[in-house]
């Protein structure tokens, strides 16, 4: 890996970017660019650009940019987009965009950024990198950095695993996410509010791959689920896993409050012979509640029924676990009809 004795950043003012506009123009009428350079341009015009922009109800946009909840407290909700990133609100932002409109990811960040590498190569002869950045929090840090949502033309993330250090010492875990340095970098140039969204960062050419070698693309910082320990996130997270039943610990999440879902939504039966019901009753906000889940097995039900509805009083505790709700008797339920046959019926309140 290149480390350089000196590095130089300056940031260039746009003016306002509006659907359609060329970014490489842009580009070309506001800087001159030199071999070796990195351009960290802000996701935002890009998204701008593209039409990304929509004028709708913002929690409707993020519900569609998200495959998967990790975390819901309030209005704050933290989500993985269909990219893989995990980011406040799926990546869907209000900032910086006209009155009334939100906006979301490109559709395609590492696409774009190789778009544009090679036309400014085309219209130049430079070669150059480009990272798109975005601003995100982080677990266990407060405030926000820039990170890499795509580029070209550098190597996001250098393994060094197997190489040494200055003592001689074999590096095993060792792997700089050089894209996401670049972006938090050039964000001390840009600001948030300066009209300035690329900023230039000079010095680091040895980073620079060759002509037409892009690189793997910010999607190289991805990491896998399998591969994180911490991916289930908070309570929606586990309470997704308990549905799905994956084998997880779901033990020191935080306790139920007014402001969450309903701790057994989505506890429903896939069998037409089973029934799961679950009724609530707060006596006091905040300081009692009861939930019953009640699931029933209808007369005529074969193993696969009986099996089922054992599961679902299992994924029923499980539920309970990751909303730290604890056991209790339940309230009496009227019984069904004489056709169906109660197997379990299960009271939680809070802990």
């Amino acid at each position: 890996m290149n480390v350089p004795d000196r590095v130089e950043l300056f940031a260039v003012r746009w003016p306002e970017v509006l659907p359609g506009d060329d970014l490489c123009q842009l580009t070309l009428e506001s800087t001159a660019l030199r071999d070796g350079d990195v351009m960290a341009l802000t996701s935002k015009v890009v998204s701008k650009a593209e039409g990304r922009g929509v004028s709708a109800d913002r929690g409707e946009i993020i519900d569609a940019e998200s495959v998967r909840v990790l975390a819901r407290r309030g209005d704050a909700l933290i989500a993985e987009t269909r990219l893989g990133l995990v980011m406040a609100a799926a990546g869907v932002d209000a900032s910086n965009a006209p009155a009334g409109t939100v906006l979301r990811l490109p559709v395609d960040p590492d696409g774009s950024a190789r778009s544009l590498r090679e036309r400014l190569h085309t219209a130049t002869g430079v070669n150059v990198a480009v990272v798109i950045s975005d601003t995100a929090g982080r677990a266990w840090r407060m405030g926000q950095t820039d990170m890499a949502v795509g580029c070209a033309g550098i190597a996001a993330l250098v393994d060094l695993q197997g190489s040494t250090d200055a003592q001689g010492q074999l590096l095993s875990v060792t792997a700089p996410a050089v894209a996401d340095e670049l972006a938090s970098a050039a964000d001390l140039v840009k600001g948030k509010a300066t009209g300035r969204p690329l900023a230039v960062i000079r010095g680091v050419g040895g980073q620079v791959l060759r002509v037409g070698d892009h690189g793997p693309g910010a999607a190289a910082l991805i990491r896998r689920r399998e591969d994180d320990l911490f991916g289930l996130g908070a309570r929606e997270a586990a309470t997704a896993a308990g549905l799905r039943d994956d084998a997880v610990a779901l033990a020191h999440f935080p306790a139920f409050s007014g402001a969450d879902s309903p701790p057994f939504t989505g506890l429903t039966s896939t069998h037409e012979n089973v029934a799961a019901t679950v009724t609530s009753s707060a006596a006091a906000p905040k300081t009692a509640a009861e939930w019953v889940v009640r699931v029933d097995v209808h007369r005529d039900a074969d193993e696969h029924a009986w099996l089922h509805a054992g599961a679902l009083l299992e994924r029923a505790r499980t539920l309970a676990s990751a909303h730290r709700l604890r056991e209790a008797e339940p309230t009496r339920q009227g019984r069904p009809d004489t056709g169906w046959r109660t197997v379990g019926c299960l009271g939680f309140v809070l802990a």
